[in-house]
C-alpha cells in the first residue's frame, strides 16, 4: 500500500460583490510540501455568477482565476511569483483579500495520490452534481 501523504488545501471562492459577502466555490488548491507539489483546478460557473451578480463581467474574474494554476506551476509565465518556492507560492495564493477571488483557510487531508485527491476535492467542494 503506497504511504500516505499530508496535503494541505484551500477552496477558490468567487465574491462577485465583496460588500455582500455572497461566495460561490470555483476551485481548489493543493500542496504538498513533502512531494514539492503545487496544482490547482478552477471552474468557474459563468451561469451561477450570472445568477449571483447579474451586472458583473466574468472576463476579469476569469482571467484572476486563470492565473491561479500558472502561479501553481511556476516559472517565468507566473512572472516574479514563479520564482519562488512551491511552499512560498501556495502562501502568497492563500493569503487572505478583500478581492472578488478569496480563498477558505487553508485545510488540511491525508491521501496516497495528490492527483486523486485534488480530484475528490473538486468533486465534493466545486461541482454542483
Amino acid at each position: 500500500m503506497p504511504a500516505l501523504r499530508t496535503y494541505d488545501y484551500a477552496v477558490v471562492r468567487v465574491v462577485p460583490r465583496v460588500e455582500r459577502g455572497e461566495f460561490f466555490n470555483a476551485g481548489v488548491i493543493v500542496s504538498c510540501a513533502a512531494d514539492r507539489y503545487l496544482a490547482a483546478r478552477i471552474e468557474l460557473d459563468e451561469t451561477l455568477l450570472a445568477a449571483l451578480a447579474p451586472q458583473v463581467d466574468p472576463a476579469p474574474i476569469r482571467a484572476a482565476l486563470d492565473a491561479i494554476p500558472l502561479v501553481c506551476a511556476g516559472g517565468p509565465a507566473a512572472g516574479a511569483i514563479g520564482q519562488l518556492s512551491v511552499r512560498e507560492r501556495f502562501h502568497w495564493l492563500v493569503a487572505p483579500r478583500s478581492t472578488v477571488v478569496q480563498t477558505s483557510p487553508v485545510h488540511s487531508g491525508r491521501t496516497a495520490d495528490l492527483v486523486v485527491a485534488l480530484e475528490q476535492l473538486m468533486q465534493r467542494l466545486v461541482r454542483r452534481c
